[in-house]
């Protein structure tokens, strides 16, 4: 098949529930309406915005998948200009017929337009065949972005904080487990 099926866009209002579709496991977990609305405004953002730009992938006529690129810094700390490419997604069904290698295209002419020299992306970390593609492309891994509950965060400090207190700053509590099961191997020998 050829590639040259690949027609990308910006994306539009009627896009929203299709990029709801397609992007389901980056949107916030909330309620169907809540993350339409979210898409929405991401749409009208990047429409209003020389910075973001959300393209849109059609092969044969139909949707095949997006990207969300934005113009931004390397890091907080690092402030080379880059240009994220967030959510790379291409629909499963039409995988391998060339809509990733076309957005990522889009990406590069996205980073010319801005003259932005560096791009940078996350690829979920059991997204095998994302990384694969990614890697393929030259992007290497620069860090690990984790996340979690503020309330599960809290509680694991709370826990080391506890358990390092039980165990006192000298190790007395190991000492003591040692000597306790000393103990026991010398009242089994004497048996």
């Amino acid at each position: 098949m050829s590639r040259s099926q690949v027609v990308l866009r910006c994306a539009i209002g009627t896009d929203a529930m299709f990029l709801a579709e397609l992007w389901d496991t980056s949107l916030r977990r909330s309620d169907p309406t809540v993350r339409l609305a979210d898409v929405l405004t991401i749409i009208a953002t990047a429409q209003a915005s020389s910075a973001q730009r959300l393209v849109v992938a059609e092969y044969d006529g139909q949707r095949a998948g997006a990207v969300l690129l934005e113009v931004t810094t390397v890091s907080s700390l690092n402030l080379e200009a880059a240009v994220r490419v967030q959510s790379p997604t291409v629909v499963p069904a039409l995988r391998r017929h060339g809509v990733g290698r076309a957005l990522m295209e889009a990406a590069l002419a996205f980073a010319d337009e801005q003259d932005v020299a560096s791009l940078a992306t996350a690829v979920g970390s059991g997204a095998r065949e994302s990384n694969r593609f990614m890697a393929r492309l030259a992007l290497s891994p620069m860090a690990t972005y984790r996340t979690a509950p503020t309330t599960a965060v809290r509680a694991r400090l709370r826990g080391q904080r506890s358990a390092a207190t039980a165990a006192g700053s000298s190790g007395r509590q190991v000492t003591r487990i040692v000597a306790a099961r000393r103990s026991m191997r010398r009242t089994r020998a004497a048996r």
